[in-house]
């Protein structure tokens, strides 16, 4: 294999290899600019035709594109945001590509984005390993957050932000004045920012980060979690929490707001058909909600996959590993079914959205545009990321050194030809007369390890060269 080959993945479903390989081809049409359309300067990831770039589209891409092997950049669509900012610090969640202007709806006069920035920086960064990047954004971002801290924060010390905001346009959330979704991502954001400050050994900047990052988990943990039933909501202008359970009740998770305890309940609704546990993971509304749709509609049952992929990230900061990739694989089984409904995953779209208990795309009777064919922003969290990292179960950091390859039992799977800047490294597993092995192959050392969960875990230096190893001898 050339060194401009993609990564390879090995796993013992065909379909789920196919779509991967598939996906990548088709991220080449993602890719606008060059200035031959308009204002703004480079290549940028954004979907086919769209008039805007969007800040979604800038964060969620980050976090496949880093897995190209470098073919594709993950930087240079999230520094379109960052040369837009303003002199208030202000950057917008949308903007023409022909002009440059933002462009701002009336449901959200600011336009302003889903704040995940500095959690897509981190991701980078560990799979980058580039420092001086840490250094040049940290400004960008610190003057982003004022920016919304002097708009929308209360006295009470949330934020008030239109339902736009938060991206579900139309749940069922209509009284909602202090989303839950947005609050959470603000923690992520201050929790990330004090993250990247620890990068650059920048303690007092972390510590007020921290500080913030503290204030908002107390109000998010008094204000918006209901022990009665066992979930966070989001709360009216009175602070009074609307008991309507919706997907965004799951950011806490990733922003690690939730005790274990607190975790552990909500974390049940994900398997209980009540709620969460629908065929298809996970819905935006609970199943048992007066307002859950089985069409979709939008955000009132459709499944969308930048939101499973919250989910699941989530379950990742509990060590909730297995049910992670058991979601991540039933997910993947509905989205291969729903590409043809004459099981044909030769032909056939990817959906911006899902049915939640059967297969095939969502509906939306007022958006006839909806879903959108092949939304790789969203799609290609599933079939890469995902596929990567849940299903084969690879976590790897460049500036760590390590790889840790997490898996509840050994299968015919793995990576071959993966890029870590510098160092190419391979890892397979397979059965032999001799056993379960796993073969290795790079080019300097790294460390790495295995952790078949509730059986062994190992941590060994792997040597540049080839090696493989017994499972039985660890």
């Amino acid at each position: 294999m050339t060194r401009r080959d993609f990564p390879k993945i090995h796993f013992y479903d065909q379909d789920f290899v196919d779509i991967y390989d598939k996906t990548w081809a088709w991220i080449q049409d993602c890719w606008q600019g060059d200035g031959e359309r308009g204002a703004i300067d480079g290549r940028f990831f954004s979907y086919p035709g769209s008039p805007v770039v969007q800040q979604i589209d800038a964060i969620f891409s980050s976090f496949f594109l880093v897995y190209s092997n470098r073919i594709y950049h993950a930087f240079p669509t999230l520094d379109v945001f960052y040369q837009h900012q303003e002199q208030n610090g202000a950057i917008r969640s949308a903007y023409n590509i022909e002009t440059g202007e933002p462009v701002v709806e009336s449901n959200n006069p600011e336009g302003l984005g889903l704040p995940l920035f500095a959690w897509a920086e981190f991701n980078l960064y560990h799979k980058s390993g580039n420092k001086k990047r840490v250094k040049d954004v940290i400004p960008i971002l610190d003057k982003y957050t004022s920016w919304i801290d002097s708009v929308f924060k209360r006295p009470n010390g949330l934020y008030e932000v239109p339902l736009a905001a938060t991206g579900m346009v139309n749940a069922p959330r209509e009284d909602a004045v202090y989303p839950v979704d947005f609050n959470t991502m603000m923690a992520i954001n201050v929790l990330y920012m004090s993250a990247l400050a620890d990068i650059l050994n920048d303690k007092e900047a972390s510590f007020q980060y921290k500080r913030q990052y503290f204030s908002l988990k107390t109000r998010l943990n008094t204000l918006m979690w209901d022990n009665e039933d066992g979930f966070y909501y989001d709360i009216d202008k009175e602070e009074k929490r609307i008991k309507v359970k919706t997907i965004a009740g799951y950011w806490p998770l990733l922003a690690e707001i939730s005790n274990d305890d607190k975790a552990e309940r909500i974390i049940d609704k994900l398997s209980d058909p009540v709620f969460f546990g629908a065929p298809h993971p996970f819905p935006t509304v609970a199943v048992s909600e007066p307002s859950f749709d089985e069409t979709g509609n939008g955000f009132r049952g459709s499944v969308y996959p930048h939101l499973t992929f919250m989910v699941i990230k989530g379950l990742e900061r509990y060590q909730r590993w297995d049910l992670a990739r058991e979601c991540a694989i039933r997910h993947l089984y509905f989205v291969l079914d729903s590409m043809n409904p004459d099981g044909n995953h030769h032909k056939g779209n990817l959906w911006e959205a899902y049915l939640p208990l059967k297969e095939g795309p969502a509906q939306w009777p007022e958006k006839p545009e909806f879903p959108r064919p092949q939304y790789l922003t969203y799609d290609a969290l599933s079939t890469i990321c995902l596929t990567i990292e849940n299903i084969v179960g690879l976590f790897i950091s460049l500036p760590r050194k390590t790889v840790d390859w997490i898996i509840p039992n050994l299968e015919i799977m793995g990576i071959e030809n993966l890029s870590l800047k510098k160092n190419m490294i391979t890892i397979l597993s397979n059965k032999s007369g001799r056993g379960w092995e796993i073969h290795m192959e790079s080019e300097k050392l790294y460390y790495f390890t295995i952790n078949i969960l509730g059986k062994k875990k190992k941590t060994l230096p792997i040597p540049s060269g080839k090696c493989s190893m017994l499972i039985d001898k660890l």
